[in-house]
Protein backbone atom coordinates (compact mmCIF):
# COMPACT_ATOMS: atom_id res chain seq x y z
CA UNK A 1 0.00 0.00 0.00
CA UNK A 2 1.14 3.06 -1.25
CA UNK A 3 2.13 6.04 1.51
CA UNK A 4 4.24 9.16 1.65
CA UNK A 5 4.92 12.17 -1.04
CA UNK A 6 5.15 11.35 -5.11
CA UNK A 7 5.47 12.73 -8.07
CA UNK A 8 4.43 11.53 -11.23
CA UNK A 9 6.16 11.41 -14.41
CA UNK A 10 4.35 10.19 -17.50
CA UNK A 11 6.12 10.24 -20.53
CA UNK A 12 5.13 9.60 -24.72
CA UNK A 13 7.49 9.06 -27.29
CA UNK A 14 5.57 11.27 -30.15
CA UNK A 15 4.16 14.60 -30.11
CA UNK A 16 1.07 13.17 -31.58
CA UNK A 17 0.66 10.71 -28.79
CA UNK A 18 1.24 13.68 -26.30
CA UNK A 19 -1.33 16.15 -28.25
CA UNK A 20 -4.32 13.60 -28.02
CA UNK A 21 -3.50 11.82 -25.01
CA UNK A 22 -3.14 8.41 -26.52
CA UNK A 23 -0.88 6.21 -23.97
CA UNK A 24 -1.08 9.16 -21.16
CA UNK A 25 -4.42 7.91 -19.78
CA UNK A 26 -2.93 4.31 -19.35
CA UNK A 27 -0.38 5.72 -17.67
CA UNK A 28 -2.26 8.09 -15.67
CA UNK A 29 -4.44 5.05 -14.64
CA UNK A 30 -1.92 2.69 -13.39
CA UNK A 31 -0.53 6.03 -11.18
CA UNK A 32 -3.60 6.09 -9.66
CA UNK A 33 -4.29 2.31 -9.38
CA UNK A 34 -1.19 1.57 -7.52
CA UNK A 35 -1.52 4.91 -5.28
CA UNK A 36 -4.78 3.54 -4.43
CA UNK A 37 -5.45 3.07 -0.82
CA UNK A 38 -3.04 4.21 1.67
CA UNK A 39 -1.45 7.42 3.14
CA UNK A 40 -0.04 9.29 0.26
CA UNK A 41 0.13 12.71 -1.67
CA UNK A 42 0.64 13.43 -5.19
CA UNK A 43 2.73 16.43 -5.47
CA UNK A 44 2.89 16.94 -9.05
CA UNK A 45 2.35 15.22 -12.46
CA UNK A 46 4.96 16.07 -14.82
CA UNK A 47 4.58 14.93 -18.83
CA UNK A 48 6.91 14.72 -20.95
CA UNK A 49 6.54 13.60 -25.11
CA UNK A 50 10.05 12.25 -25.69
CA UNK A 51 12.12 9.77 -26.82
CA UNK A 52 13.15 6.97 -24.16
CA UNK A 53 16.20 6.72 -25.57
CA UNK A 54 17.11 9.95 -25.23
CA UNK A 55 18.21 10.83 -21.55
CA UNK A 56 18.50 14.79 -21.86
CA UNK A 57 15.04 15.20 -20.86
CA UNK A 58 13.93 18.67 -19.19
CA UNK A 59 10.63 17.29 -17.67
CA UNK A 60 12.58 13.77 -15.94
CA UNK A 61 14.74 17.10 -14.65
CA UNK A 62 12.33 18.98 -13.49
CA UNK A 63 10.26 15.93 -11.89
CA UNK A 64 13.49 14.91 -10.14
CA UNK A 65 13.70 18.12 -9.00
CA UNK A 66 10.50 18.27 -7.17
CA UNK A 67 11.21 14.89 -5.53
CA UNK A 68 15.06 16.35 -4.18
CA UNK A 69 13.35 19.41 -2.81
CA UNK A 70 10.12 17.90 -1.25
CA UNK A 71 11.81 14.71 -0.39
CA UNK A 72 9.20 12.84 -2.53
CA UNK A 73 9.35 9.29 -4.79
CA UNK A 74 9.00 9.52 -8.75
CA UNK A 75 6.34 7.49 -9.94
CA UNK A 76 5.93 5.80 -13.06
CA UNK A 77 3.73 3.51 -15.21
CA UNK A 78 6.12 1.67 -16.93
CA UNK A 79 9.64 0.87 -16.29
CA UNK A 80 10.05 1.53 -19.89
CA UNK A 81 9.02 5.02 -19.25
CA UNK A 82 12.66 6.14 -17.26
CA UNK A 83 15.25 5.12 -19.67
CA UNK A 84 16.36 1.96 -21.33
CA UNK A 85 19.71 3.22 -20.51
CA UNK A 86 21.54 1.31 -17.46
CA UNK A 87 23.85 4.13 -16.97
CA UNK A 88 21.46 6.75 -16.77
CA UNK A 89 19.48 4.53 -14.18
CA UNK A 90 23.00 4.11 -12.07
CA UNK A 91 23.09 7.93 -12.35
CA UNK A 92 19.76 8.08 -11.21
CA UNK A 93 20.37 5.92 -7.81
CA UNK A 94 23.96 7.91 -7.03
CA UNK A 95 21.41 11.50 -7.24
CA UNK A 96 19.68 9.69 -4.57
CA UNK A 97 16.33 9.88 -6.18
CA UNK A 98 13.77 7.14 -5.07
CA UNK A 99 11.48 5.86 -7.70
CA UNK A 100 8.45 2.86 -8.06
CA UNK A 101 7.17 1.71 -11.47
CA UNK A 102 3.72 0.23 -11.26
CA UNK A 103 4.20 -2.28 -13.54
CA UNK A 104 7.01 -3.65 -11.53
CA UNK A 105 7.14 -2.24 -8.32
CA UNK A 106 10.49 -4.20 -7.28
CA UNK A 107 12.06 -2.26 -9.96
CA UNK A 108 13.24 0.57 -7.87
CA UNK A 109 15.97 2.27 -6.43
CA UNK A 110 16.49 -1.09 -5.16
CA UNK A 111 16.85 -2.83 -8.11
CA UNK A 112 19.68 -0.23 -9.36
CA UNK A 113 21.45 -0.20 -5.80
CA UNK A 114 21.94 -3.79 -6.89
CA UNK A 115 23.17 -2.95 -10.32
CA UNK A 116 25.56 -0.92 -9.32
CA UNK A 117 26.98 -3.59 -6.81
CA UNK A 118 27.30 -6.11 -10.09
CA UNK A 119 29.15 -3.34 -11.98
CA UNK A 120 31.24 -2.49 -8.77
CA UNK A 121 31.94 -6.15 -8.00
CA UNK A 122 33.17 -6.66 -12.17
CA UNK A 123 35.33 -3.76 -11.53
CA UNK A 124 36.98 -5.05 -8.49
CA UNK A 125 37.41 -8.55 -10.79
CA UNK A 126 39.25 -6.39 -13.33
CA UNK A 127 41.57 -5.21 -10.37
CA UNK A 128 42.27 -8.43 -9.10
CA UNK A 129 43.69 -9.56 -12.80
CA UNK A 130 45.52 -6.33 -13.03
CA UNK A 131 46.99 -7.04 -9.79
CA UNK A 132 48.01 -10.70 -10.34
CA UNK A 133 49.55 -9.66 -13.88
CA UNK A 134 51.72 -7.36 -12.47
CA UNK A 135 53.11 -9.41 -9.61
CA UNK A 136 53.62 -12.24 -12.28
CA UNK A 137 55.69 -9.52 -14.62
CA UNK A 138 57.64 -8.61 -11.52
CA UNK A 139 58.13 -12.22 -10.51
CA UNK A 140 59.75 -12.65 -14.42
CA UNK A 141 62.25 -9.48 -13.42
CA UNK A 142 59.87 -7.05 -15.39
CA UNK A 143 60.85 -3.31 -13.74
CA UNK A 144 57.14 -1.59 -12.55
CA UNK A 145 56.29 2.00 -11.72
CA UNK A 146 57.57 3.88 -8.34
CA UNK A 147 55.67 2.94 -5.25
CA UNK A 148 53.00 6.09 -5.34
CA UNK A 149 52.19 5.97 -1.64
CA UNK A 150 49.23 7.95 -0.63
CA UNK A 151 48.36 9.67 -3.93
CA UNK A 152 45.12 7.24 -4.22
CA UNK A 153 43.20 7.27 -0.91
CA UNK A 154 44.04 11.03 -1.47
CA UNK A 155 42.58 11.54 -4.39
CA UNK A 156 39.80 9.00 -3.41
CA UNK A 157 39.27 11.77 -0.72
CA UNK A 158 39.45 14.82 -2.78
CA UNK A 159 36.71 13.09 -5.19
CA UNK A 160 34.59 12.35 -2.53
CA UNK A 161 34.40 16.03 -1.13
CA UNK A 162 33.66 17.18 -4.48
CA UNK A 163 30.95 14.82 -4.78
CA UNK A 164 29.50 16.03 -1.47
CA UNK A 165 29.70 19.85 -2.53
CA UNK A 166 28.39 19.12 -5.46
CA UNK A 167 25.39 17.90 -4.11
CA UNK A 168 24.66 20.36 -1.35
CA UNK A 169 25.26 23.52 -4.35
CA UNK A 170 22.80 21.59 -6.47
CA UNK A 171 20.27 20.87 -3.54
CA UNK A 172 20.59 24.67 -3.03
CA UNK A 173 20.33 25.44 -6.47
CA UNK A 174 16.72 23.53 -6.48
CA UNK A 175 15.54 25.70 -3.36
CA UNK A 176 16.73 29.31 -4.48
CA UNK A 177 13.47 29.75 -6.49
CA UNK A 178 11.38 28.33 -3.53
CA UNK A 179 13.13 30.58 -1.00
CA UNK A 180 13.22 33.90 -3.54
CA UNK A 181 8.78 33.62 -3.55
CA UNK A 182 9.16 33.26 0.41
CA UNK A 183 11.14 36.39 0.26
CA UNK A 184 8.98 38.47 -2.28
CA UNK A 185 6.22 37.10 0.00
CA UNK A 186 8.19 39.30 2.69
CA UNK A 187 10.00 37.38 4.56
CA UNK A 188 13.55 39.01 5.83
CA UNK A 189 15.00 37.39 8.05
CA UNK A 190 16.73 33.61 7.87
CA UNK A 191 14.34 32.67 10.42
CA UNK A 192 11.07 33.45 8.36
CA UNK A 193 12.90 31.90 5.94
CA UNK A 194 12.75 28.56 7.97
CA UNK A 195 9.53 28.98 8.68
CA UNK A 196 8.40 29.39 5.01
CA UNK A 197 10.17 26.46 4.42
CA UNK A 198 8.82 24.37 6.93
CA UNK A 199 5.04 25.61 6.29
CA UNK A 200 5.64 24.34 2.46
CA UNK A 201 6.18 21.07 4.07
CA UNK A 202 9.52 20.82 2.30
CA UNK A 203 12.19 18.84 4.47
CA UNK A 204 15.66 19.58 4.73
CA UNK A 205 18.62 17.12 3.04
CA UNK A 206 18.83 14.85 5.63
CA UNK A 207 14.65 15.28 6.19
CA UNK A 208 14.31 17.33 9.09
CA UNK A 209 12.84 21.31 9.94
CA UNK A 210 14.96 24.11 8.84
CA UNK A 211 16.39 26.57 11.08
CA UNK A 212 17.96 29.55 10.62
CA UNK A 213 21.56 28.00 10.54
CA UNK A 214 20.15 26.13 7.76
CA UNK A 215 19.38 28.82 5.52
CA UNK A 216 22.46 30.84 5.98
CA UNK A 217 24.15 27.59 4.71
CA UNK A 218 22.18 27.03 1.55
CA UNK A 219 22.21 30.90 0.61
CA UNK A 220 26.14 30.60 0.87
CA UNK A 221 26.31 27.60 -1.12
CA UNK A 222 23.71 29.32 -3.50
CA UNK A 223 26.18 33.09 -3.80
Amino acid sequence: MADGKFVSYLRVSTARQGASGLGLDAQRKAVTDYLNGGDWKLLAEVVEVESGGKNDRPKLAEAMKLCRIHGAKLVIAKFDRLSRDAHFLLGLEKAGIEFVACDNPHANRLTVGIMALVADEERRAISARTKAALAAAKARGTVLGGNRGGTVSDEARAKGNAVRLAKSKDRASDLSGIIAEIQAGGATSLREIAAGLNERAIPTARGGHWSAVQVQRVLTRRA
